[in-house]
């Protein structure tokens, strides 16, 4: 298990699709996946995709039982998915402040689904189905969009709604 470097918004690597994985309960996935846990807990975050340390596969790993970046949500259950795919169960949209492991110190506001089905495949095969609403949803969005070459900084409507975390919290907006 090895911590690996984050690549920075800036990096073209995180602008491109992810691929299907095609093998799925291998010596070389689970390594890559606990590489990944050991890199989003250095690194305090609340997901990670695999793009995001350079591996362009549809892989993606989050949640949490607490985490000081969000102290005030509820626990995510840790979650690997493979392949992940998902449906909107509500058009309702809510906005919130999101961060990202490869965005570091800043913040944007951004509105995402706030109900949804998501869905893939765990690392030793078996097909997994859960229901996500509000913050658990965002989550999972911003960690599906880094597998569509997509960072939160894309979706944000308006740009004064964007900066780094200790401005907006002096300047009261966080």
């Amino acid at each position: 298990m090895a911590i690996r470097p984050i690549l920075r918004l800036g990096d073209p690597v995180l602008r491109q699709r992810s691929m299907e994985v095609t093998e799925l309960d291998t010596p070389e996935l689970h390594e890559l996946i606990a590489d990944m846990f050991a890199t989003m807990e250095a690194a305090d975050g609340a997901g990670l995709a695999a793009i995001q340390i350079g591996v362009p596969l549809r892989i993606m790993i989050f949640g949490f039982e607490a985490n000081a970046r969000y102290p005030d949500v509820e626990p995510i259950p840790i979650t690997v998915l493979i392949n992940p795919e998902y449906s909107v169960l509500d058009e309702e949209k809510t906005g919130g402040w999101e961060g990202c492991l490869s965005v570091p110190g800043m913040r944007g506001y951004v509105r995402r689904y706030a109900r949804i089905r998501y869905s893939g495949v765990v690392q030793f095969g078996k097909k997994f189905s859960r229901v996500a609403d509000v913050f658990h949803a965002r989550v999972f969005l911003l960690e599906f969009d880094h597998l569509e070459g997509e960072l939160y900084p894309d979706l944000i409507d308006d740009p004064l709604k964007f900066g780094f975390n200790e401005e907006l919290s002096e300047s009261g907006v966080l």
